[in-house]
């Protein structure tokens, strides 16, 4: 398989389905066909919601902020593609004018049903060709979309002349990443896997570094402007989180909670396992 990245021949990983390329460290999975498969992982949208909305909204205060900083002045279009729960919607339509894309039906018209715009279906169908913004945010997203460069190509279709394309996904220095491909040569593959979304309805197809993201994006047609780290663990919503993670007993559940609250202020030495970065699309000529 070729590196989508540099080109190089990707060789076999840790398992039958992931491959690594040796020159940029691109990591990818032949997963995608889970999207189309019947699954026996149910997702209980509630339980999600309470694993997740605490962290997740405080990386979205953070990446509006960059937003903010980062778009031309005068800029106030913004799109969320796949806008879940409308969350990222909630926290940056104070700043700008936004619109939601989610390909999940029941979610986005529970979030369209609180008054946020949502269109249901897939980016870039559901947009008018002449359809511009200044700002388009791909939220825990793109790692999930197979044929990435024909998103970037929609992207750059659909940013006004000096917009910004913010992508916030997880990262393949991060410590628990790495964390888990040990465990997986050992044999133990569970928490791998996991960050992987193996089995679920819509699995990671992609692991990026900053370095080997800003490669392929550059390619086509943006340049990259800022790019951090955020987060993988707040002690807000912690226990919500741990809980959803698995089914463990009550006791297991605090042991782990408090455990994992004495490592947070030693994991903020490690790369974290989430990153922002963001770009400016090329003026034409």
């Amino acid at each position: 398989m070729v590196c989508i990245v540099c080109g190089n021949t990707q060789t076999a990983g840790i398992a039958a389905w992931h491959a690594t390329c040796p020159a940029c460290h691109y990591e990818s999975a032949a997963l995608s066909v889970a999207i189309n498969k019947p699954t026996d992982v149910e997702i209980n949208e509630a339980e999600r919601e309470a694993a997740l909305k605490a962290l997740r909204l405080e990386n979205f205060r953070a990446i509006v902020q960059y937003a903010r900083r980062h778009a031309r002045p005068g800029a106030r279009s913004l799109l969320d593609v796949g806008s879940a729960h409308g969350w990222f919607l909630e926290t940056a339509r104070e700043d700008f004018a936004v619109l939601g894309i989610e390909p999940d039906a029941v979610v986005g018209s529970r979030a369209a049903s609180r008054g946020l715009p949502v269109r249901a279906g897939f980016f870039p169908d559901v947009l008018q060709d002449d359809e511009r913004f200044d700002v388009i945010v791909f939220n825990d997203v793109i790692e999930h979309i197979p044929d990435i460069r024909s998103a970037l190509d929609a992207c750059r279709q659909h940013l006004e002349q000096d917009g910004i394309l913010i992508l916030n996904l997880p990262s393949s220095r991060g410590f628990f990443y790495r964390f888990s491909k040990c465990m997986a040569r050992l044999g133990w593959r569970m928490p791998f896997e996991r960050l992987w979304q193996k089995d679920m309805p819509s699995p990671h197809v992609h692991y990026f570094s900053p370095a080997n993201l800003a490669t392929l994006v550059a390619g086509q047609g943006f340049e990259l402007v800022d790019c951090a780290e955020l987060p993988a663990l707040r002690a807000k919503g912690l226990r919500e989180r741990l809980s959803y993670a698995g089914k463990v007993s009550p006791l297991s559940l605090w042991l782990q909670y408090l455990a994992v609250m004495c490592a947070i202020p030693v994991l903020r030495i490690f790369p974290s396992d989430i990153i922002v970065c963001i770009f400016r699309k090329k003026t034409a000529g």
